[in-house]
């Protein structure tokens, strides 16, 4: 995809602060992009029953602009978090809706943060790794295992295969393909 995801949870998190706080324009502007995002999301859940009539990019031009314009308004607000939310949106506006072009992609990031989320513990437990090699070959060991995981494989004959092909001074086996 020519564009890197953005996950619409955490936007719908801060927009819901937002909405719930006593600064007036704060609360507008969360209430502004609480409407938004849902519609949009709607209109993904509704394009993913059945292909919509016109491109849904294309069918939301005006919110998006109208939305756009407001991010510019308040790109320089005095409230922190609305400042910051505006910027967020402008900074990447294009990442956010890629999902309008491609309406079967996913609207968040949480299966990625649950695939990651033992990983994690085991960082804190263990305290890390103690150089950026290190840290280098625990991600690139996190991503092989968990590509074997989605694609129904064990992973340890897998890595057996590409230390022992490594030893000999040949490129790595590619990953496994999907299982049937």
């Amino acid at each position: 995809y020519d564009w890197r995801l953005r996950c619409l949870a955490h936007l719908i998190r801060k927009a819901r602060g937002l909405e719930q706080s006593l600064e007036g324009q704060a609360h507008r502007f969360g209430q502004k992009t609480l409407e938004v995002l849902e519609t949009l999301m709607a209109a993904v859940y509704a394009a993913r029953e059945g292909p919509p009539e016109q491109p849904l990019r294309q069918r939301y031009a005006k919110l998006l602009d109208e939305f756009f314009v407001c991010c510019v308004e308040h790109a320089e607000a005095e409230h922190e978090k609305t400042r910051e939310l505006a910027r967020e949106f402008l900074n990447d506006w294009d990442t956010f809706w890629v999902v309008l072009d491609y309406p079967w992609l996913p609207l968040t990031n949480n299966e990625a943060e649950r695939a990651l989320r033992h990983w994690v513990i085991l960082r804190r437990i263990s305290y890390g790794t103690r150089t950026p090699q290190g840290t280098r070959a625990f991600a690139h060991s996190i991503s092989v295992i968990e590509t074997c995981r989605k694609r129904g494989a064990s992973p340890w004959p897998y890595l057996a295969e590409v230390i022992r092909q490594r030893r000999k001074g040949l490129p790595a086996p590619p990953l496994p393909q999907p299982a049937v």
